[in-house]
């Protein structure tokens, strides 16, 4: 049964003429208003939020301003995790500086699109929010709790029971039940938060393997991220698969080709990666760069990089076997989902930009943008603006932060050479009121703080260093000696956090192709999912076709994941 949601007002009237009529994805013209008015019921927040209230709000938002006017094929979502605005500003005038510029007039690769928007990222019970409720907001266009995946917020985190009756479906399994091809490409392991907001849906995102599940969980019939990222009764689940964690979808009992004193995480004895493969004969299996390379572009491609995460650009080159770049992954997933008549939806994470700043690493954070940067470009190369949409943004915020006033082309890693307060004096350095030069980039908190910990001394910290058992700072050190520059050089905090936190701050929202005009303003997160879903014909359609639509053809219904289950290729 459809659940509908009350309203206080009628349904406004279209406030603008129709366009011209806007090819769908199967070829056949519909018209399509400028701008719809829905109306969305007045509640008190937060209490009165649900999910159903959710979607119909982000439906709103997105048809206020004009996204049932797409008339895309293709959707390309990618998320830099944890790529705030100051990581953004950071790594383009890194790009630039590397380049031999000044840097701040740089721009990164979604810099050059035109149509920009600025995202809420709060879940629906926590001001500072994390990437599962994130994600799940723009992967099912209704906000969630923190720490669980594609589940309604009425289901309480590790509550197994009440998060089966609360599944929400999501962008990418209406993708693959409506004959479309659907990608998932990430640096993390592929059960990891963002990732596993696509095909999975669960009380916990933690709970990537079976071992993961607590007994009570087990016995209620839930089952873990990994194998429902295999078994998804949508369509065949998702044709392109990449990224780290092959520990998750292997049995304990196996060794792990790449490290042979490593074994799989699973209890139960399955192994996963076998069952892909017999659920896609025709697909390919790889687990290092010289296999991808070699894989066929026809056909379904697993590709599981690394037992956990993978790595960090910067130490790539390091890996033995050979790892691909997010660049060289995107495009391998391009060419195979373009095969597809019908089109593709395709989810591309950054997923260790977050990672480096939980570390309170700016270095390794902003070489990852940058490496965001360069799949970004190659993807706007590999397709048309006439019929693919592609979004930029990030799921969250972080605590770095810009300090002091470093002249026009200041190292972005070094230390400030220019002025400390508006009104001082140059110097070779800028100083602090005790003397001391400080570095323009700074983290609010994490385990960069200055103190004494079990593991270093009092002073500057050196990457890796997760910070437990702090003294109390006395005073800040002297940098004039320091490489600040150097790769493995952290970054000051002032709270002493073993893990540099999540900030709550908007995140940006870069846009090009069909659709792409109504990108614009403020908006909440899980309006990023109605983006993409009104400027796609055959996704509106197939909405529309369960009756999740209002009467202008706007999917502003929250729909019954059962009634998308099963094939539609």
């Amino acid at each position: 049964m459809k659940v509908s949601v009350s309203f206080r007002t009628a349904i406004l009237a279209i406030t603008t003429g129709t366009l011209a009529a806007c090819a769908s994805a199967g070829g056949a013209a519909s018209q399509q208003p400028a701008s719809v008015q829905i109306a969305v019921p007045q509640i008190h927040h937060p209490d009165g939020q649900s999910a159903q209230w959710w979607f119909r709000e982000g439906a709103a938002e997105a048809a206020s301003r004009g996204a049932m006017r797409g008339h895309a094929k293709n959707l390309i979502l990618f998320v830099g995790d944890g790529m705030s605005l100051a990581t953004v500003a950071a790594a383009r005038i890194y790009e630039g500086q590397l380049q031999g510029q000044s840097g701040e007039e740089h721009r990164l690769a979604w810099e050059n699109f035109p149509d920009t928007a600025l995202s809420r990222t709060y879940n629906t019970d926590y001001q500072t929010p994390d990437s599962a409720g994130t994600m799940s907001a723009m992967a099912t266009g209704a906000k969630t709790r923190m720490g669980v995946l594609s589940i309604g917020q009425q289901a309480a985190r590790n509550n197994c029971k009440a998060a089966l009756g609360a599944q929400l479906l999501t962008l990418w399994e209406l993708a693959a039940s409506s004959g479309m091809a659907t990608g998932v490409v990430t640096t993390t392991r592929v059960t990891h938060a963002t990732p596993g907001a696509t095909f999975s849906h669960s009380a916990n995102r933690n709970w990537e393997n079976d071992t993961d599940l607590p007994a009570a969980a087990r016995e209620a019939g839930c089952i873990d991220i990994a194998r429902q990222m295999v078994e998804s009764p949508f369509g065949n689940g998702p044709d392109v698969l990449m990224g780290g964690g092959r520990r998750e979808f292997m049995p304990n009992t196996t060794h792990d080709p790449e490290y042979p004193d490593q074994a799989g995480s699973r209890g139960d004895g399955r192994d996963l990666i076998s069952e892909w493969q017999a659920r896609h004969p025709g697909g390919e299996y790889v687990w290092n760069t010289t296999q991808l390379q070699s894989a066929s572009n026809d056909g379904a491609l697993l590709g599981l990089f690394e037992p956990d995460h993978m790595h960090f650009e910067h130490d790539r080159p390091t890996d033995g076997a050979g790892e691909p770049s997010l660049k060289e992954m995107t495009q391998a997933a391009i060419a195979r989902l373009s095969k597809n008549a019908n089109g593709y939806v395709l989810l591309v994470e950054g997923g260790r930009i977050d990672h480096a700043n939980h570390y309170g690493n700016a270095y390794r954070a902003l070489t990852d943008t940058i490496a965001l940067s360069d799949a970004v470009r190659a993807a706007t190369e590999a397709t048309s603006a006439d019929d693919t949409l592609i979004l930029v943004t990030a799921d969250h915020s972080h605590t770095l932060t810009f300090v002091g006033y470093p002249a026009r082309g200041n190292p972005i890693l070094g230390k400030v050479r220019g002025i400390g307060e508006e009104d001082a004096g140059d110097s070779e350095y800028a100083l602090d009121g005790t003397g001391k030069p400080f570095t323009t980039l700074v983290y609010a908190n994490g385990p960069g703080n200055t103190g004494a910990s079990d593991s270093q001394p009092a002073g500057p910290k050196t990457f890796p260093h997760r910070g437990k058992g702090y003294k109390p700072v006395q005073g800040r050190p002297d940098l004039t000696n320091v490489d600040t520059t150097a790769p493995d050089y952290m970054q000051e905090s002032l709270v002493p956090l073993g893990n540099e936190s999540h900030g709550g701050d908007d995140v940006g929202i870069w846009a090009i192709g069909p659709g792409s005009d109504a990108v614009r303003g403020s908006v909440e997160e899980n309006a990023v999912f109605h983006f993409l879903l009104q400027a796609t014909p055959r996704l509106r359609a197939a909405l529309c076709a369960k009756g999740d639509c209002d009467p202008n053809g706007v999917p502003a219904v929250l729909p019954t994941p059962g009634d998308f289950e099963g094939s539609g290729k």
